[in-house]
């Protein structure tokens, strides 16, 4: 693992989701995903339910988490489908569920069925954190602000900015918004287009608890780098 000198994690690189949600990713790419989240001390590796049961057996006995994504990426799936998934994935091994946000229900402003989507997923994985992507990019200011109140209403653990496949990514303006909405209680996960060391480090300054990212490797290795130079 990538420690401190103290032999502690690395600061950002513990609060880091190896994410790996690429359409052609292959058991050998999870494996490879898992033993870099092993060897940098990573929070979590997120990954598509195909491969939850691998990753959770690789990962085993290791501090990094298995997690994976529901509704994804489009949150377009009935709120049924979305729970049984996120059940289904649970069994599997997930230890925590990134679902996305029913966005065309928020956008015809039809908040109970909002609410009862995140509070279906919520429901069917007791003790499990549910995040919830509400996509940022696709949101007004108003809309960002509406969907992070819903989610916290729903028993949300997290409300996180972006799936990476919309437009947009995350943004530390975004951030601090949502962190201005659920206050000191809930998590925060910055995710989309985080992609260097500086960038995940003003996501956390800005309030972020969690970043997700691909680019989690350069984003260690050079965490390391100045750890070293600093020794």
């Amino acid at each position: 693992m990538t420690n401190t000198p103290s032999g502690t994690p690395l600061p950002v690189a513990a609060r880091i989701d190896h994410t790996l949600l690429a359409a052609r990713a292959t058991p050998a790419d999870v494996e490879r995903l898992c033993a870099e989240a092993v060897r940098f001390g990573f929070k979590a590796v997120c990954v598509h339910a195909w491969h939850v049961a691998r990753a959770a057996s690789l990962l085993s006995g290791h501090v990094p988490l298995p997690i994976t994504v529901v509704g994804f990426p489009l949150g377009a799936t009935l709120s049924r489908v979305k729970a049984f998934e996120a059940e289904a994935a649970v069994r599997d091994g997930a230890r925590e569920i990134d679902m996305v946000l029913s966005l065309g229900a928020l956008a015809a402003g039809e908040h109970d069925l909002v609410r009862e989507d995140v509070a279906g997923v919520v429901r069917a994985v007791p003790g499990v954190p549910v995040k919830v992507i509400i996509e940022t990019g696709l949101l007004s200011d108003e809309e960002k602000r509406l969907a992070c109140a819903i989610c916290a209403e729903a028993g949300a653990a997290f409300v996180k900015t972006c799936t990476g496949f919309a437009p947009g990514g995350a943004t530390a303006a975004d951030v601090r918004l949502m962190r201005s909405v659920v206050g000191p209680g809930m998590g925060v996960k910055a995710s989309g287009g985080i992609r260097d060391l500086a960038t995940a480090r003003a996501m956390l300054a800005a309030g972020a608890d969690r970043v997700g990212t691909s680019s989690s490797v350069a984003i260690a290795q050079a965490e390391q780098n100045e750890a070293e130079e600093g020794a």
